[in-house]
């Protein structure tokens, strides 16, 4: 991957829906050649999906918790990683170091959701212990693209 693979992710991270004609404006290649580039990095997996960046609020999702779990010892890691990701809750599900299992990142209607989502997996018997934090506001939401060189 050069320069130009890096500069192309840049522009699909800030806006995915951009014509090839103006991602060749930006690196100095033909649509086409813009085209190929792209193909190539779907290929590898550089590019996962293009995604579409919306407001939870005029979704009906204005609630935003963080949710760090401990997993029981006798839960089973792949019903937890298969439940967290076929919820329609969960956002993101990250597996961590230290003293917590994962952490959850949830986007609900209510507060309410947050004690029905921890039932939920207390039913499953995944919970030894949780944390949960609710963000007041996202000062920064950001997509990593791996452009920048140490």
């Amino acid at each position: 991957m050069d320069q130009i693979d890096r500069r192309i992710i840049e522009i699909l991270v800030d806006d995915s829906r951009r014509s090839l004609a103006e991602i060749g404006e930006g690196v100095g290649l033909s649509p086409s050649s813009v085209n190929d580039r792209v193909k190539r990095l779907v290929q590898q997996g550089v590019v996962k999906r293009f995604t579409v960046e919306v407001d939870h609020g005029k979704l009906g999702l204005p609630i935003t918790a963080f949710i760090f779990v401990q997993l029981h010892s006798e839960a089973s890691e792949e019903g937890f990683r298969a439940f967290s990701g076929s919820h329609a809750a969960v956002e993101e599900c990250h597996h961590l170091t230290g003293g917590w299992s994962y952490l959850l990142k949830l986007r609900l209607r209510d507060l309410q959701e947050i004690e029905t989502f921890l039932l939920e997996i207390k039913s499953h018997r995944f919970l030894a212990r949780s944390e949960t934090m609710i963000s007041l506001s996202a000062i920064a939401e950001k997509t990593c693209t791996g452009t920048e060189t140490p």
